[in-house]
């Protein structure tokens, strides 16, 4: 969880930034003696207990919930770190309505760079999808709805090479990967979706993982190595909102205290 604004949590309807969620349930937990320790892990060994390794240390532990997460996959262009949260964003769904009859701009061809488009087309004037290729990548459904939504043009075979503002998102720098012609795109915001990176390496060799490297859970949250769970952005199928992951952390607590009952 970052310092965006987080619009779409049940109980702040002014929004709340994200580490001062995360501070406040942190400080929650604190009360009923949650111990912290802040460490970046590293590996994980089995054993007759799991041997965490950490860059100081090594935790043992008999059962253990993976959180660790994911990072949206970046343009990495210039202006989209300084403009993030001020007209950059990577979630249509938690910010799509802060861009109510203005134009904006979709940044990929797959599945979920179009229901993104169909998101901001229920708020925004205009929806232009950016696509390296010239068709795309979504399913046959979704191709279909996106071409009969008239808010929405596709702009082909082009990739961004600036994200334009001051304070906020103005325009992008684009470039058509044919002609090379650089032209100027004028959207009050662009949303990334190009896929996603879990930070799931470190476990690669303990839980099994999907081609995306996703780690695979059941609806108890338990992965494929007894003992341990994993919630929120780094499991497959996660619905990839605060209030989805709360409700994982939720399951996957009672399924550690079920499976520590069991193993004593």
């Amino acid at each position: 969880m970052n310092a965006r604004q987080v619009d779409n949590y049940p109980g702040f309807p002014q929004g709340i930034s994200g580490f001062e969620l995360a501070s406040l349930m942190h400080e929650q937990a604190l009360k009923y003696g949650l111990e912290t320790i802040n460490a970046t892990v590293t590996a994980i060994k089995p054993g007759n207990k799991y041997n965490i390794i950490t860059a100081d240390s090594e935790i043992e532990a008999e059962a253990l919930i993976i959180a660790a997460g994911s990072e949206y996959r970046r343009l990495e262009v210039p202006g989209e770190e300084e403009l993030l949260g001020r007209g950059v964003s990577y979630c249509a769904t938690c910010d799509g309505f802060l861009f109510r009859d203005l134009d904006v701009a979709v940044v990929g061809g797959g599945d979920t760079a179009v229901t993104d488009a169909l998101e901001l087309s229920e708020h925004a004037s205009k929806v232009y999808i950016i696509h390296r290729r010239d068709r795309l990548r979504a399913g046959q459904i979704l191709k279909k709805k996106s071409l009969e939504r008239t808010k929405l043009e596709p702009v082909w075979n082009t990739v961004v090479e600036e994200i334009i503002g001051d304070n906020k998102v103005s325009g992008l720098k684009v470039r058509n990967v044919k002609t090379g012609g650089i032209t100027k795109l004028e959207v009050a915001g662009v949303f990334v979706a190009i896929g996603f990176e879990p930070n799931s390496q470190c476990f690669s060799d303990v839980v099994e993982l999907d081609e995306a490297g996703l780690i695979k859970t059941d609806e108890l949250m338990a992965t494929s190595a007894p003992g341990i769970f994993a919630v929120g952005d780094i499991r497959k199928n996660s619905p990839r909102q605060v209030a989805g992951a709360v409700g994982d952390g939720a399951t996957a607590a009672l399924s550690a205290f079920k499976y520590l009952r069991e193993r004593s």
